[in-house]
């Protein structure tokens, strides 16, 4: 995951630059407008909801005014003394003399200012032979099949005398109404002492209703009537019709809702009616909410990535202007890697933030010769440190002295010990000659203070004897080449030669912590005593100065060197990091 990133993230400077503007400016103000129109257009459908909620209060408020007209003309109905004495007493009047008092009393229920409304028509029966009505029938009335309507069926009122039917077939002249089905309203007219003498049927027309609300509407909205199961009643539009999904969606959910219809791109509203247990729904196009922001909003954008577009150009310009004379800094410390460094960088030709840049590479190019020049000094001194080493291993009087106990030990005896020496002298030489290596493990490095030790044994005749003290598992830690031979020399040369008997090194390496501790210990005549015993030389001794020098060189601080007089003896210990390398071992194969 990383590698993508990195990979993703460019290189260069100037489109590093690009990019930082284009991820944290433009990416966030663009996400920034697109929520801005988003609330924008989510305040404006909550406004028009709410408008169109207003419209259905509106449409619920004269739906129920339209039912409370119904039973105002059913109180006056059973209110009028003429409707109830043609409705008991036919036989005081000739039939159209009864007629004709009901027509006119329908008339004047037509004409009053609470019932001014062309979309109800109302049907009186007696309860012998005689049915009235205020419409002209689609089709001759019968009083039998009037009278055997389930709208007037007792056990369906349950204990009212009136009953709504929301799906009552429509029976009056299509001339007049066009619609499938009519709200009706059956009751049946009582006296006081709660008798009937008649049966009443007063209907609405609310198709008609509907269409004349959905003429008066400003939008292109769609009006619906819906049952508590989902079933269409009516619509305003009698060509569009309200999806399925919709209605399952509305249907149970009593109260005032709206919602978005993705299907239809449609906002949908709508309100319950409790007295018919309807819902009236609104459909409006979103295309006709949203026409006029929608054509500012391209307008907008159109204009904000012009503008980005040139402020990119602008951007891109600005940071080459900056990012140029950084390539140029780039390539002039590229040549300064090929010219040794030799090399300054003009600083006439800038300015600003970027002079001080390149009076810094100056500086810093300064200061690398001037480390260079160290590091060759202390390279210098390294080899003139490592020359006195060879120097110091190769003393040419213990080469002297050696070569000629060989030389007497061959002309006195014929045996083996001749060749011990010289294998113990050639291991020597051989690892003071070795300049490849500055370190070797502890293990090879006592194997050749052990052939100094046999070979000097035979110089001072066995007059001392050399202990080791160390754990097997430091056998592999790293010390420098050749630091114990030149310790072991001077306890024998200052310390034990001295003394009148025989004497004793011991040589103790430990592990502390992160540290390799290793000492000499002799019991030879001390400091003081070997300081006066001490004889001229034809030049310096450098054993402890070399390995002082050769301990700074590769540990630095962490090097150290010490040298203690003791009660019996000198004690000299150094210090040095401790370095586990355990060598690989190769296997030969089956």
């Amino acid at each position: 995951m990383l590698k993508l990133i990195r990979y993703m993230v460019p290189q260069k400077l100037k489109y590093r630059l690009f990019t930082a503007f284009v991820c944290l400016i433009l990416l966030p103000f663009c996400a920034l407008n697109l929520y801005n129109y988003q609330r924008i257009e989510t305040l404006v459908q909550k406004k028009i909801s709410q408008q169109s909620h207003y419209q259905l209060e509106q449409m619920y408020r004269t739906l129920e005014d339209q039912i409370s007209i119904a039973f105002k003309t059913l109180i006056f109905l059973q209110q009028d003394d003429t409707v109830r004495s043609v409705l008991l007493h036919p036989e005081q009047r000739n039939e159209l003399e009864n007629k004709r008092l009901m027509e006119n009393i329908f008339k004047n229920l037509n004409n009053s200012f609470f019932l001014y409304n062309p979309s109800v028509y109302f049907m009186i029966l007696d309860l012998t032979e005689s049915a009235y009505t205020s419409y002209p029938p689609k089709r001759p009335l019968v009083y039998s099949e009037l009278r055997s309507n389930s709208g007037f069926d007792r056990n369906l009122m349950n204990t009212s005398s009136y009953r709504w039917v929301p799906n009552d077939s429509n029976y009056v002249l299509r001339d007049i109404s066009t619609s499938a089905y009519l709200l009706s309203l059956y009751a049946y007219l009582e006296d006081t002492q709660s008798t009937a003498y008649g049966m009443a049927r007063i209907s609405i027309d609310y198709s008609y209703w509907l269409r004349s609300i959905h003429k008066q509407s400003d939008l292109q909205q769609q009006y619906f009537l819906i049952t508590r199961s989902g079933e269409n009643i009516s619509q305003s539009d009698p060509d569009s019709q309200l999806p399925e999904e919709v209605r399952a969606g509305i249907a149970g959910h009593p109260g005032q809702q709206y919602f978005i219809d993705k299907t239809s791109n449609s906002l949908i509203n709508y309100i319950y009616v409790e007295s018919l247990d309807w819902y009236i729904v609104n459909r409006i196009p979103l295309s006709v909410l949203f026409v006029e922001i929608e054509g500012l909003k391209q307008q907008y954008f159109i204009t904000f990535f012009a503008l980005m577009g040139i402020f990119l150009m602008m951007t891109f310009v600005i940071s080459t202007t900056i990012t140029r004379p950084l390539s140029h800094l780039q390539n002039k410390m590229k040549a300064a890697v090929h010219k040794n460094l030799k090399i300054r960088l003009p600083e006439h030709k800038f300015s600003g933030e970027i002079l001080d840049l390149t009076r810094t590479f100056n500086t810093m190019l300064d200061d690398t010769h001037l480390l260079i020049q160290k590091l060759r000094a202390e390279e210098r001194q390294k080899e003139a440190v490592h020359f006195q080493m060879l120097l110091a291993q190769t003393n040419p009087h213990f080469l002297l002295n050696t070569l000629n106990t060989i030389k007497w030990m061959a002309i006195r005896e014929n045996n083996e010990e001749i060749t011990n020496m010289t294998l113990s002298l050639g291991r020597l030489l051989e690892a003071s000659l070795n300049t490849d290596n500055d370190l070797i493990h502890l293990k090879d490095e006592i194997e050749l203070v052990q052939a100094y030790v046999h070979i000097q044994q035979f110089r001072y005749r066995h007059k001392f004897e050399v202990t080791y003290a160390y754990d097997d598992d430091i056998l592999f830690a790293l010390v420098p080449k050749l630091s114990l031979q030149p310790l072991v020399e001077n306890a024998i040369v200052h310390g034990i030669t001295a003394l009148p008997g025989s004497g004793l090194i011991g040589i103790l390496i430990r592990r502390e912590g992160h540290l390799l501790i290793v000492e000499i210990r002799d019991n030879g005549v001390g400091m003081e005593q070997a300081a006066v015993n001490r004889q001229p030389r034809k030049r310096p001794g450098i054993g402890l100065s070399n390995i002082r020098d050769r301990l700074r060189l590769l540990f630095r601080e962490e090097g150290t060197l010490e040298v203690l007089s003791s009660p019996a003896g000198v004690i000299v210990r150094f210090t040095i990091p401790f370095l586990l390398s355990t060598p690989y071992e190769h296997r030969q194969p089956v």
